[in-house]
């Protein structure tokens, strides 16, 4: 049903238009005025679709008339009624957004075939604003879910560049600017935090949260430039601990990492953000990377700081010979220089607990490792330490042990099934019991592709068997591959597939 105003100062040519619409039209809904003033004053309690406007009226004449009503009410059509067909007129109504014009006197068919033509207008502008209201609504719906991939997919692995330029171009946050990692870490039994966290985050507008694992929730931050770095890393650490007001801040803590210009060296921020986390007893319950005790240079200018890295990426990887080589020459180093002993034993305890958080990521809860007392030499060092790192490898083995065989197959299985679905690590996670950047090693170890990429080939190669029918349209393939963006889906097909959607499934009809 649609609402149609005439306006004309002479009412038996209301009357005609009138007759004849609704002989014509019969389900529309017809109200007169006649005059300018009226129409203004009708356009606000009437509400109509369209107004059919006389030009030449006394008082407000029908083309300032127009201008007034479109100013408060920007969705109304118009039709213009004249006996001018000037170019002036025209230019003048065409710049007001005039949809069509009837000239005095026309015909009852030309009258109602031009109203049917603008209603026409108007119903397809409707089915675009509630295709586009879906599509709104469906992309606040996938917002989360993409964010807490790819946080993990830049934390732990690579996203491919396609991928991260779109993903970053829908989550609205600018990644011109520097950027910084946090780790929150809570204590056990606080998972129900997590939504608390991501919401707090989320009205401050800073920044994006990864997937919980383990006990311990990634965020990245994006800080307003014209602001102190350190001063917001301040409050919005305070602002996070705040939400742990209930029970006070026992067992919380958050670690900053530093600061850096590309997205590609987050994961670096991440890893200092874990060190600064080490110890959660400290009295103030945040700490930046640069405020924390450093490893340094050995005299004979090692770098420490390689070994962090090592740390990381053997430990998720699960080569623990190559971590106690690596720890026991840490201890050799120092040994070799003279280099106070309990000052040696503080280091190596600072890289067990840098390898504690690095199986916490993955989801394997374990004791934080302590020393039972203070080494009285090197070579009990030495023992303490190789006990501490196999009592870590044991664990690791025990919850490596626990999962099933064919647990990457059957996610393999489930993203081929449910790609066409808004899937996520964190989900698949929960299904399997095991922390998303595990589910990415294990994808990467076992199958030799990371998680985005073999979803997106699953994506693809099911738009390609749908591109095969000629009556689906490429916009209605995008939604039905899982995709809730015509353009992204341009971008990442062309990427895989060498060429746009449109000019492949020219080549696939025509052959």
């Amino acid at each position: 049903m649609y609402k149609l105003l005439i306006v004309d100062d002479e009412q038996i040519e209301r009357e005609g238009l009138q007759a004849i619409l609704q002989h014509g039209l019969p389900e529309l809904v017809i109200e007169q005025a006649k005059n300018g003033k009226i129409a203004l004053q009708m356009a606000e309690e009437f509400q109509p679709d369209l107004i059919l406007m006389d030009v030449k009226m006394p008082g407000i004449n029908g083309l300032e008339a127009v201008e007034l009503i479109n100013a408060s009410n920007p969705a109304i059509k118009f039709i213009m009624v004249t006996a001018y067909d000037t170019f002036d007129y025209a230019r003048r109504a065409i710049k007001l957004g005039v949809k069509d014009y009837l000239l005095k006197p026309s015909k009852a068919s030309e009258i109602v075939a031009t109203v049917q033509r603008v209603l026409h207008l108007i119903e397809e502008e409707r089915k675009t604003v509630e295709t586009t209201e879906q599509q709104r609504f469906a992309l606040q719906k996938v917002m989360p879910i993409i964010e807490t991939d790819i946080v993990t997919q830049l934390l732990f692995d690579h996203v491919h560049e396609v991928h991260l330029d779109e993903l970053v171009g829908l989550l609205g946050v600018s990644t011109a600017n520097e950027k910084y990692a946090m780790t929150v870490l809570l204590p056990n039994g606080s998972e129900n935090y997590y939504s608390a966290i991501k919401e707090k985050v989320r009205s401050m507008g800073s920044g994006w949260v990864g997937a919980m694992y383990g006990r311990q929730i990634p965020i990245i931050v994006f800080p307003e430039a014209e602001r102190s770095v350190r001063s917001q890393a301040v409050t919005m650490a305070r602002e996070l601990l705040a939400v742990a007001k209930s029970d006070g801040h026992e067992g919380w803590f958050i670690g900053i990492g530093n600061v850096y210009e590309s997205l590609d060296q987050i994961r670096q921020s991440y890893q200092e953000a874990l060190i600064a986390s080490m110890d959660p007893t400290l009295p103030v319950k945040y700490r930046f990377y640069e405020d924390t005790p450093v490893l340094g240079v050995t005299r004979d200018g090692y770098p420490v700081k390689q070994i962090e890295q090592q740390l990381f990426d053997r430990i998720r990887l699960g080569q623990w010979e190559q971590v106690r080589t690596d720890m026991l020459d840490f201890i050799r180093r120092y040994e070799n220089e003279g280099a106070n002993l309990l000052y040696t034993q503080q280091r190596v305890l600072e890289l067990l607990w840098i390898a504690s958080r690095v199986l916490l990521e993955m989801g394997v809860e374990i004791d934080t490792p302590l020393y039972s007392s203070q080494a009285q030499d090197y070579r009990q060092l030495r023992v303490e330490s190789e006990l501490l790192l196999e009592r870590m490898r044991q664990t690791f083995s025990e919850h490596h042990d626990r999962i099933e065989p064919d647990t990457i197959q059957q996610i393999k299985q489930y993203i081929m099934d449910h790609s066409h679905e808004d899937i996520s690590l964190e989900a698949i996670g929960s299904m399997v019991g095991l922390s998303p950047f595990y589910i990415s090693k294990m994808f990467k170890d076992q199958l030799g592709i990371n998680y985005i990429d073999f979803l997106t080939e699953c994506r693809i190669k099911k738009a390609i068997k749908l591109m095969g029918d000629p009556e689906r349209s490429l916009k209605e393939i995008t939604y039905m591959v899982g995709y809730h963006d015509p353009n992204y889906f341009s971008k990442v097909f062309k990427k895989m597939c060498e060429v746009s959607p449109t000019e492949y499934r020219k080549t696939l009809l025509g052959k």
